[in-house]
């Protein structure tokens, strides 16, 4: 019997002088299992508790259970009554699916594939080595002594955390005032395009990079606004094939407002910006009067040279037309994207209207949530983990690199220079059936991603996305050796 199922707390009615108490019982409880209220193996409360509830007797019910019983309805074990566990049901309800634990095929069936063993998609994160005593006492002091909440801005022990944080690992000389914390990088990209919407009066033109990160390309669209996708070249994005021109007062159209950008480590290609190119983006930037806004989603994880800078970091704010980088901050992939935490580094042309926005939709991020990370960060618990996961995830990457070999694989496929983040991206020939290797995968137990769903328009072409992130060392290991025999034997 599934004992561990919660007892329903049963919508019944009792009226008066409407026919026998037994009978009212009966019905009800029938419509109940009819209409999947009640299901196989859902228990129901005691005659007792029932009557109780329903101030009647307690024969009354013990009278409609037996009833009950006796046309199948319940089944008695243990002093416990229950919904016949073997009835038909009405409805189907599982338990939801941890996300990424299905792949669909391309025309949305899943046929005979196999459960996933092994998810190397890419975005995702190990998460056991996180909870550290460090991490565990933090999250301890904020919930004994919960705060009554932050106003728009967030926390202010915080927000001088973060500054530190940004000083120490990326660089960067921020003011206390100049943080926004917000629930992650969308909620602070959908926050930004909002404001700036607002205060120009009209719909914006966005650039994006080609390929991009299809999430976070997504909020701009979802808000109305015009996306332009704007090709990469080995440096990244590049300047030059940005529209010029006038902006129509009317839709935005032509020159971009925002130009999104991830300078330190390009999803997917991986291309990391050099300093020469990231100064001539801010140029442009300058002299077109649009905003720069800078994904620094996993900036902190490099592992070959040191960590370059920020585009903020470059973003002199007391030069002529200074102040045009924004910063998204997230610590979904560093530490857990369940976290739901995230900051803002405002301009302060744009920090008014932000903040303005912010109060207006309230403050999405918890307290406690807040003064975890404050505690987290006060002891040194993010910097110390970083370094560590840097070096886990090194050790990982050498291994996608030495099982997935150039003399390993078919000829023409090859795996991109992977200098920093969670993911490698394996380049395919021109003419491969992408899809069809991501499905012969799928039927070896792996889950993988096709490169060309990250692109917005023409230019894809074919490939694989493998993230080492989210799997121990040796499970990644049996992973990508099946990945391997799969595109041995596509060849």
């Amino acid at each position: 019997m599934p004992r561990s199922r919660a007892t329903p707390d049963l919508p019944l009615r009792i009226r008066r002088g409407s026919g026998p108490l037994p009978t009212q019982i009966v019905e009800q409880m029938r419509a109940l299992v009819t209409s999947g209220g009640l299901r196989p193996g859902d228990p129901v409360p005691s005659t007792r508790s029932l009557a109780h509830r329903l101030g009647i007797s307690r024969g009354s019910v013990s009278t409609a259970y037996d009833q009950l019983a006796g046309e199948g309805y319940l089944v008695a074990d243990h002093g416990s009554t229950y919904i016949t566990p073997d009835l038909p049901s009405p409805t189907t309800s599982e338990p939801p699916r941890i996300p990424g634990t299905s792949v669909v095929p391309r025309d949305g069936k899943s046929g005979d594939l196999p459960e996933i063993e092994f998810d190397i998609r890419p975005g995702t994160p190990d998460t056991s080595a996180l909870t550290t005593t460090t991490w565990r006492a933090a999250w301890r002091s904020a919930a004994a002594s919960p705060s009554l909440g932050y106003g728009a801005h967030g926390s202010a022990e915080l927000r001088w955390r973060l500054t530190e944080y940004l000083r120490t690992m990326r660089s960067v000389t921020a003011a206390p005032e100049d943080v926004l914390v917000t629930a992650g990088a969308r909620d602070g990209l959908r926050l930004l395009l909002t404001a700036f919407s607002r205060n120009l009066g009209r719909r914006l033109t966005v650039a994006v990079e080609d390929p991009g990160y299809p999430s976070l390309h997504r909020v701009p669209e979802a808000l109305g606004h015009r996306v332009v996708p704007i090709p990469l070249d080995g440096q990244g994005l590049n300047p030059t094939y940005l529209p010029t021109g006038s902006v129509s007062a009317s839709d935005g159209s032509a020159r971009p407002d925002i130009v999104l950008v991830t300078p330190s480590h390009q999803y997917p290609l991986g291309a990391s910006m050099p300093v020469a190119r990231r100064l001539e983006l801010i140029r442009w930037a300058r002299e077109h009067e649009a905003i720069l806004v800078e994904d620094d989603y996993d900036s902190e994880l490099r592992y070959v040279g040191d960590p370059l800078p920020a585009l903020a970091a470059l973003d002199t704010k007391d030069a002529a037309g200074g102040g045009c980088v924004v910063t998204l901050g997230s610590f979904a992939k560093i530490l857990t994207p369940g976290l739901g935490l995230g900051f803002v580094l405002m301009t302060p042309q744009i920090r008014d209207d932000l903040l303005s926005l912010k109060h207006d939709a309230g403050a999405p991020v918890s307290g406690i949530v807040q003064d975890a990370m404050t505690q987290y960060l006060a002891a040194d618990g993010l910097r110390r983990h970083t370094a560590r996961m840097r070096r886990e995830y090194r050790r990982r990457r050498d291994l996608l690199a030495h099982v997935l070999a150039p003399g390993e694989l078919p000829p023409e496929t090859t795996v991109r220079p992977m200098d920093g983040g969670l993911h490698a991206v394996l380049e395919l020939p021109a003419d491969a059936d992408e899809q069809a290797l991501v499905d012969a995968a799928r039927r070896q137990g792996v889950a993988v991603s096709g490169l060309s769903g990250y692109w917005n328009h023409g230019g894809k072409r074919p490939g694989l996305v493998v993230g080492f992130g989210g799997l121990s060392e040796a499970r990644l290991h049996r992973a990508l050796i099946l990945l391997r025999g799969v595109l041995r034997s596509h060849h």
